[in-house]
């Protein structure tokens, strides 16, 4: 049976090179007619192609045409039929971000691997965290802070020296960067539930700004970060090559 193939792919020459060999092996359809999607590019362009497609509860084959590739597949030119009915399938769900300026405007988006609050001047940022409404933390003073989800601890989180959590695993990391008081805090690991609020003390000498997945918002007061289960957003990988497979692989490299 033909599998109904949607191709994309990044702007990056290997990649578009590897569209003009596929589309020509396999074929392709318009979106709106194809049961699965092939991404062709890094990471990075992955996270795209899974923004670009939500809600339309597609599963997304990436093959690595980029640098570290870590939610992709190998890439080959042959076989891609047998391997799409053969993959695996990993639902993740992305986090939702509500993001309050100094202006009062109200700036929202989803982020698949992480939301983090960055410093935007010269000087450390104060944080204030609370969770489910109650007050955690009253002062941060860091160069920022993220929340991570399983499929993103091995980005960002990992390397502000956050932990990596098992895919399946229904918590977030709270994970500081470059601390400086509290000086020993390691962050902390909070339901998949939690409703997460950081607010930035003195920020109009302490700018700070957030960022899911890229997307940021400058001059923000007040993040309010959750995770969004009522998003899905579905990956396959080659069996025995999955997220979980490959989570666990990178705690021991």
């Amino acid at each position: 049976m033909t599998t109904r193939i949607h191709f994309t792919a990044s702007e990056a020459e290997l990649a578009q090179k590897a569209l003009a060999v596929l589309t020509g092996r396999y074929g392709m359809v318009e979106l709106d007619q194809a049961e699965v999607v092939v991404a062709l590019g890094g990471d990075g362009f992955m996270l795209q192609t899974l923004h670009a497609i939500q809600g339309r509860d597609l599963a997304v084959y990436g093959m690595n045409r980029g640098t570290v590739g870590f939610l992709m597949n190998g890439y080959s030119e042959t076989g891609l039929t047998e391997r799409l009915a053969a993959a695996e399938e990993t639902v993740i769900n992305p986090l939702r971000m509500r993001a309050i300026r100094a202006d009062g405007s109200i700036h929202e988006a989803l982020a698949i691997n992480e939301v983090s609050l960055l410093r935007e001047g010269p000087q450390a940022a104060k944080l204030r965290i609370h969770v489910d409404g109650k007050m955690r933390m009253a002062e941060l003073v860091c160069d920022g802070a993220l929340i991570a989800t399983p499929a993103g601890s091995t980005a960002y989180n990992y390397s502000a020296h956050g932990p990596i959590l098992p895919i399946n695993s229904e918590v977030l990391a709270l994970t500081a960067i470059a601390p400086f008081r509290p000086r020993r805090w390691r962050g902390a690991l909070l339901p998949k539930a939690a409703q997460v609020e950081v607010e930035v003390l003195n920020p109009e000498r302490r700018p700070v700004m957030a960022d899911a997945d890229s997307r940021s918002v400058r001059h923000v007061v007040r993040v309010q970060i959750r995770s969004a289960q009522d998003v899905r957003h579905r990956l396959l990988f080659d069996r025995g090559h999955g997220l979980e497979e490959r989570l666990l692989r990178e705690q021991f490299v």
